[in-house]
């Protein structure tokens, strides 16, 4: 009881001293401004994304999906990169249910676009694209069809060039009556909201920092040269590691960025980071994250910025 009340009271010491010393920079104030705004706006999409991310995991097994997908491997593909729009959650997500339908017999290369398309495109996405960009509907159209067009074209360059001999993880076999649909549900969200809400506050602080560490020179550099500016935010968007519902109000907090950078990054971010490589190659395995990954990163930065530069253009 003791240590409680000396705890209480040291926080509420520091706590005052801390906030004196935020209100007293303007460097500061600015970098905590951006942050709550980030965290603020984008906790109502994180939360949506998550309920709906337990109730697949509890209602929609991997087995009824690879049945429901066709047997030609052109037709399977189109199939998953447009059933990814039907199925919200975050890429944490997505990657465990691609190696369960990849594992099952289904067509690899539709599992693998599914992978890619479901994080990027669902409704979740695209609504809070569409309330961080207000007025700018061509950023929800152009994350949406690049975003899609990047998970076809890689479910096609798998399905000519893939070797199943690079998928060395097994997949292990879940027991049967193993948890109810609650115990499922709750301990999905559950991943997914650590998951998820941890990056969410890595990338928000990232944003502040960005705000207020970068000299403005710099930022005028980038918007000056629009390929330096797509590098860069592709390789943001990398080791960020951002979720996809949270991705597109840090994007939008880069004001001093034309929109096509940012675009990249919002297309680049749920096709491949460095969790997501982490999450193939325990998965999957490290002979196929070390081919799927870095295609991926060029594909949908090639793609993204294609589409950008018709939808959004360079301003």
């Amino acid at each position: 009881m003791h240590v409680l009340v000396v705890g209480m009271v040291a926080l509420a010491v520091f706590g005052t001293a801390l906030r004196g010393f935020v209100v007293g920079s303007a460097e500061l104030s600015t970098a905590a401004t951006v942050f709550s705004g980030i965290f603020v706006q984008a906790i109502p999409f994180l939360a949506l994304g998550i309920v709906i991310s337990g109730l697949v995991a509890a209602f929609v097994t991997p087995e009824r999906l690879t049945r429901w997908l066709p047997r030609r491997p052109a037709a399977a593909i189109l199939a998953a990169g447009v059933g990814g729009a039907a199925l919200p959650g975050c890429e944490c997500g997505s990657v465990p249910v691609a190696r369960r339908l990849f594992g099952d017999g289904a067509v690899g290369a539709a599992a693998l676009t599914f992978m890619l398309a479901a994080p990027a495109i669902n409704p979740v996405v695209l609504v809070a694209t569409a309330v961080a960009f207000p007025g700018q509907p061509q950023m929800v159209a152009a994350r949406c069809i690049a975003s899609l067009v990047t998970a076809l074209i890689m479910g096609a360059v798998w399905a000519r060039f893939g070797r199943t001999e690079w998928i060395t993880r097994r997949l292990p076999q879940p027991r049967d009556g193993e948890g109810s649909r609650w115990t499922v549900f709750t301990e999905a969200a559950r991943h997914d909201f650590l998951q998820a809400a941890s990056y969410l506050v890595i990338g928000a602080a990232a944003a502040a920092a960005l705000r207020v560490v970068v000299p403005p020179w710099m930022y005028e550099k980038l918007a000056g040269q629009i390929v330096l500016g797509i590098l860069t935010m592709a390789l943001l968007a990398v080791v960020l590691s951002l979720c996809s519902e949270a991705d597109a109000f840090v994007a939008a907090s880069l004001t001093m960025l034309p929109l096509l950078p940012r675009l990249v990054f919002l297309v680049v971010g749920p096709a491949v980071d460095l969790k997501l490589f982490a999450m193939q190659a325990g998965m999957f395995g490290r002979a196929f994250a070390l081919r799927f990954a870095p295609t991926t990163f060029v594909v949908a930065t090639l793609v993204a910025s294609g589409v950008g530069l018709l939808l959004v253009g360079t301003q």
